[in-house]
């Protein structure tokens, strides 16, 4: 088992812009769909609370480029817990690009999310829910616990 949760991803021309490479904000898009794919492999009771009246805002999202790729490239969007509060969860996104076996790290990212709990005109902070601590654990980095 590795210490990241990894989301495969082969980049689509609609993903990039008039000079070929991809937008920016796609890398964003991305952390949120690696983020998606993990609730429904790994946390499928979260989103049962989503659909209750657990809410996950994204506080921040940040993303720094070092390469830039291109239509039909692959990725491996690899995502860990970086830090976990009793209201926060902070994960750490490294996309990397894969290329007949050769690995490059082109981007990597971060975002923080706040759980809440309430009706939208009185949402209030709610503890990170425990389903979400335990398929949180294997992916923590070094130091954290979940």
């Amino acid at each position: 088992m590795s210490d990241y949760y990894e989301y495969l991803h082969t980049v689509g021309f609609e993903e990039t812009n008039l000079v070929g490479n991809v937008y920016y904000v796609n890398y964003l898009r991305w952390q949120g769909r690696c983020r998606e794919m993990f609730l429904r492999e790994k946390a499928p009771a979260v989103l049962e609370e989503v659909r209750q009246d657990l809410k996950l805002f994204t506080l921040n999202v940040e993303c720094e480029f070092f390469s830039e790729i291109s239509a039909f490239d692959d990725l491996s969007i690899r995502m860990r817990l970086e830090e976990l509060t009793q209201t926060q969860v902070q994960f750490t996104f490294d996309y990397v690009q894969v290329t007949d076996g050769a690995q490059n790290l082109v981007a990597r990212g971060r975002q923080r999310i706040a759980c809440m709990r309430g009706p939208n005109t009185a949402t209030v902070p709610a503890r990170v829910p425990e389903s979400l601590r335990r398929a949180l654990a294997p992916y923590a980095v070094a130091g954290v616990t979940a």
